[in-house]
């Protein structure tokens, strides 16, 4: 395994020390229940968390509801959930095996992890549904990302490249469906540095499979870095018993280092 691996999963949860905890996540290798549900710590212990159960819950106006804050399965190489080597073009090969954290990570200087990357993520993610929005409340770094649910609407190709790219939402029958494009191509897809460009497309797709999990699967497509799409599959799990909390990344900040602006008196002080 490459040495970046676990300096890159270090220096992308640079700040986490200073939240505090949730509950233990369980993530993608967890033991427990579908999707990585944590198991309880035995005799003694606190009982094992149960997602609810049931049908898939609907709304008002008769589709999925995806309303709650989740968790999701953490993968730091992608590898892993692919399956295998992904099918880099020589290029992507290149920048995939070039990659060395030890000189630099971008998250680590707090910058946007890149709408892939956060989707990833191992913090939970709240979703916020409307009948024609959708809202990604990510507790890292305490982003966000909001787009219409609309079949009729169309990217725009004018639009200024962004970290998270732009996405529209639309429903395949009970499916929810989210396409980004227009990517600035600075960011990476997993804490491991598998590269993409600027040209990629993501589509993901969401499916309530029952009152506690969400089927979520998406799609790389990009030809500059892979020779053909490829897909991966993860299961999300309804966390009832959380809420997102707030999660504050200031490294590196240039102003600061640079004494252009100055960390306000009171800090560090107790107020009474």
């Amino acid at each position: 395994m490459k040495k970046q691996f676990l300096f890159a999963l270090a220096v992308s949860l640079i700040s986490a020390a200073f939240l505090v905890a949730q509950p233990p996540a369980g993530g993608g290798e967890a033991k427990g229940g579908k999707g990585g549900a944590p198991k309880g710590k035995g005799k003694g212990g606190p009982p094992a968390y149960q997602p609810p159960q049931g049908p898939a819950p609907k709304l008002a106006w008769g589709k999925p509801d995806f309303n709650g804050v989740w968790q999701r399965p953490f993968h730091q190489n992608l590898e892993q959930p692919y399956g295998g080597p992904l099918p880099y073009t020589p290029l992507g090969k290149k920048e995939f095996d070039t990659y060395d954290a030890e000189n630099g990570d971008y998250t680590g200087s707090c910058l946007p992890f890149g709408h892939n990357r956060s989707m990833n993520g191992p913090d939970p993610v709240q979703i916020v549904q409307t009948e024609n929005t959708l809202t990604f409340l990510y507790e890292q770094n305490s982003w966000f990302k909001t787009m219409p649910i609309d079949a009729t609407l169309q990217h725009d190709p004018k639009k200024v490249p962004t970290w998270y790219g732009d996405s529209i939402a639309h429903w395949e029958g009970d499916t929810l469906v989210v396409v980004t494009k227009n990517f600035n191509g600075l960011t990476k897809l997993d804490t491991n540095g598998h590269p993409h460009s600027n040209k990629m497309v993501l589509t993901e797709k969401f499916v309530r499979t029952d009152a506690g999990h969400i089927d979520y699967e998406v799609t790389v497509d990009d030809p500059v870095m892979y020779t053909k799409p490829w897909t991966i599959k993860k299961v999300f799990t309804l966390r009832t018993d959380w809420k997102i909390q707030e999660y504050s990344c200031e490294e590196n900040n240039k102003g600061l280092i640079e004494g252009r602006i100055k960390p306000p008196g009171y800090i560090g002080q107790p107020v009474n």
